[in-house]
């Protein structure tokens, strides 16, 4: 590893957010689970409309971020494209998501601050260029993002998550241990 200031460690950083992102998209897929289906899909006025609607964008803005980051053609066709109409396709796709943003995290390496990471954003119908490192924390970061309002819809539906906190995550005390050399 380089520990020069003009180096991140991206795998660290990469498995602690994948980590997280696999708990809290365990939580509110459970909670979500608790409501109907016409509760899920009711239009909520949420940006995405519903929590399915919301659910959804998560899963394909991940597709599509995992496809950038490998090299592969974006699939996706607008930021409301639907991938599953069932929640429980729905779901399982999520879990492999998960899966899959785990495999990739775990196969990180630190790289320079000044590496860029071009793409075309099906979005903003423009090729974008941005540091590799703030493309790797968009990731996340737009995940956490949607979740939040997620969250916001269950609540107001009656449904709590329970605790969002990183620092509360069950596996974090495995992620602070000293790794054997």
């Amino acid at each position: 590893m380089n520990d020069t200031p003009d180096a991140w460690n991206l795998r660290d950083y990469a498995i602690a957010m994948a980590r997280y992102n696999r708990w809290m998209n365990g939580k509110i897929y459970e909670a979500a689970a608790t409501l109907s289906d016409e509760q899920r899909k009711a239009d909520r006025g949420a940006y995405f409309k519903s929590v399915h609607g919301t659910l959804n964008h998560l899963l394909l803005g991940d597709q599509a971020w995992m496809q950038r980051m490998h090299g592969q053609p974006v699939t996706m066709t607008s930021p409301s494209q639907e991938l599953h109409e069932d929640f429980e396709a729905l779901r399982a796709a999520r879990e492999a998501m998960d899966q899959s943003l785990m495999d990739w995290a775990v196969h990180l390496e630190s790289v320079e601050a000044s590496r860029s990471f071009s793409f075309f954003s099906v979005v903003y119908q423009k090729q974008i260029t941005m540091p590799y490192v703030a493309a790797v924390m968009q990731i996340f970061n737009h995940q956490t993002h949607h979740r939040g309002q997620i969250t916001t819809l269950l609540s107001q539906l009656g449904v709590d998550v329970g605790v969002t906190d990183l620092p509360l995550m069950p596996s974090w005390a495995e992620m602070s241990a000293p790794r054997a050399g």
